[in-house]
């Protein structure tokens, strides 16, 4: 389901199940989480998560799967939790995350790209969240990801609704930050151009936009990090600075 490539400082995670128009069994969202981990650990500098199918980013949760949550109590608290476990990893994650989308992108699978860090649509992209539409609820951290981006409104008027928006729209709401002819080309190239910046900036800011930590202290103590003294001697010799 989730394939990881980390040969660079820009790992990729793909999604790629198309028989299942890469909706994911409930049993990949550990997987999802555990790739994101390995991709850090291996020193990835920025992260892209996409599609490795035509025309789908994703279908959202598996249906199939989601048949045995009616008479398992226990297990929709598997789900929920495994959910928040992947979408926290990439939430958390120290390097930025951007999720290219091009193909349809439903329920669980905006989720998941609400937990990147940014989200770049492509031409064939389509986002529809549509929980109401089978009788159940998005999980609170999910929907509050959702409003953070596009306001309580507009929120309410997709999640209500369980409308399908095109590219367009999903930019003009704020949904997405990007639109591009085709959102793998953006986000390589976005991605490349975060991973040539300072690992511990990148990180660092990434907190202050979380509201996570002392903001006051984290930008002090940047001036004393050696990425501090390295890119000030390529800033006074017309380089580029090389950080570790």
């Amino acid at each position: 389901m989730f394939t990881l490539d980390s040969s660079g400082p820009v790992a990729r995670i793909s999604l790629d199940r198309p028989a299942f128009r890469n909706a994911v069994a409930l049993d990949q969202w550990v997987v999802l989480a555990d790739l994101v981990g390995q991709a850090i650990d291996g020193g990835a500098r920025a992260l892209i998560v996409r599609s490795g199918a035509p025309n789908i980013f994703s279908a959202g949760a598996d249906l199939g799967d989601l048949d045995g949550l009616s008479a398992d109590p226990a297990l929709r608290g598997r789900f929920r939790t495994g959910m928040a476990r992947a979408f926290d990893a990439l939430a958390g994650a120290p390097i930025a995350t951007i999720a290219a989308i091009d193909g349809g992108c439903y329920g669980a699978g905006v989720a998941l790209a609400l937990a990147c860090d940014i989200r770049i649509a492509g031409d064939r992209a389509q986002f529809g969240i549509t929980p109401a539409k089978v009788g159940i609820v998005y999980p609170a951290c999910d929907v509050a990801r959702l409003r953070a981006l596009v306001g309580p409104g507009q929120a309410a008027r997709l999640l209500l609704s369980g409308m399908t928006i095109e590219a367009d729209e999903a930019l003009s709401i704020g949904l997405v930050e990007e639109r591009a002819k085709k959102a793998d080309d953006a986000a390589l190239a976005l991605a490349g151009t975060i991973a040539a910046n300072s690992r511990s900036s990148v990180a660092g800011l990434k907190r202050i936009i979380a509201g996570d930590g002392d903001s006051d202290t984290l930008f002090e103590d940047a001036f004393g990090s050696s990425d501090f003294r390295e890119g000030l001697a390529a800033f006074r010799a017309r380089r580029r600075p090389v950080f570790p």
